[in-house]
């Protein structure tokens, strides 16, 4: 961060890393204006300038990693990622950070729920037409893989987890535990556990992981686990 001189971003995540910023140009903007984003922070590193864009969890996972390597395609830029091809001519040398995807904080302080196959599925209708998204869900729940959501609802779409949890119901029992964690480890963090018939009742937002268990997934002291399978394939008695 210290050799950037431009940081582009999301203005809700620019205060998240407001210490980071001093003395360097910050370009902030609301919702909805991505692609704006990403021209403006190309165009600042075509300048020689170290441009960073900001991106919440993993810039790789619902960030905005694809968005500028799809915008130096849509340009005919030729591009160059560090240790892989920087050594060769290129027009822009684009370096994709990892992050902690929300998935995983989630994950973590809900206990041990993604430990076997899971899916990832967002609800929001912005990009991805709704009747796409809930035949990924169906096709998800009859596989019986964990779900995770992202997205949950917004202050203009609040119907849709109920329509995924009407169609969970068709496939898991009602008892199935769910996982609920809205700002996942930021200020005003909250964690709960409840049930796929009480799903629909939970307060969630836009900064809310919803896990939903498979068919294996349990509770124990409040902590959700999906096994991975090691017990019943090694037969370890629960009394060593």
């Amino acid at each position: 961060m210290n050799s950037v001189r431009v940081v582009v971003g999301y203005k809700t995540y620019i205060e998240l890393i407001d210490a980071l910023l001093e003395d360097k140009e910050v370009i902030s903007t609301g919702m909805r204006a991505e692609i704006d984003r990403v021209h403006v922070a190309i165009e600042h590193a075509m300048q020689g300038r170290n441009t960073a864009i900001v991106s919440s969890g993993d810039a790789g996972i619902y960030g905005m990693a694809g968005l500028v390597l799809e915008v130096c395609h849509q340009k005919n830029l030729r591009v160059a990622l560090p240790g892989k091809s920087s050594a060769g001519p290129h027009d822009i040398l684009v370096e994709i950070v990892p992050g902690t995807p929300a998935l995983c904080a989630a994950a973590t302080l809900l206990g041990a729920p993604l430990m076997h196959d899971f899916a990832s599925v967002s609800l929001s209708d912005l990009l991805t037409p709704w009747e796409v998204i809930i035949e990924r869900i169906t096709c998800a729940a009859k596989a019986d893989f964990v779900l995770v959501l992202y997205n949950p609802k917004s202050k203009k779409r609040d119907w849709q987890l109920g329509a995924v949890q009407e169609t969970l119901l068709k496939y898991r029992d009602k008892d199935t535990p769910v996982g609920i964690v809205k700002k996942a480890m930021r200020a005003g963090q909250q964690v709960h556990t409840t049930t796929l018939s009480e799903m629909h009742a939970m307060e969630v937002d836009m900064q809310t992981i919803v896990i939903v268990g498979n068919s294996k997934s349990y509770l124990f002291q409040g902590l959700m686990i999906t096994p991975r399978g090691y017990l019943d394939k090694y037969s370890i008695s629960a009394t060593l």
